[in-house]
């Protein structure tokens, strides 16, 4: 429940996820746009090649996290517009599994038409 009494949506979680991040941008950037919205908890930064120019960060409170994903959602940040959303485990994993099952396909219809 929100501090106003209303519901949040089921979504809505102390974890966010951002994209869209300039690959030289430091945590301490990081901590200083986020903290502008609450106590950060955590902030882990992507620094393999497919994960680059992302970050998960982990507010201590669930309201604090919402005003952030609102408000920095769609933000010019460093010339680059941040792409701020609630980390989701259970819809990241079953977008895995899609992946490997559209790879596997690919693979199969290579083999048919003779495609290296």
């Amino acid at each position: 429940m929100s501090r106003s009494g209303g519901k949040l949506a089921p979504e809505v979680n102390r974890a966010l996820f951002v994209k869209n991040l300039a690959y030289t941008v430091t945590p301490e950037e990081l901590f200083d746009l986020f903290g502008r919205f609450g106590a950060i908890r955590q902030i882990r930064q992507g620094i393999a090649n497919n994960t680059k120019g992302t970050a998960f960060v982990v507010f201590e409170d669930v309201m604090d996290a919402k005003s952030a994903c609102d408000k920095l959602n769609g933000f010019n940040f460093q010339n680059r517009y941040l792409v701020v959303l609630y980390h989701q485990p259970e819809k990241m994993a079953k977008a895995q599994a899609d992946l490997a099952g559209r790879q596997e396909n690919l693979e199969k219809l290579k083999r048919e038409h003779g495609i290296d």
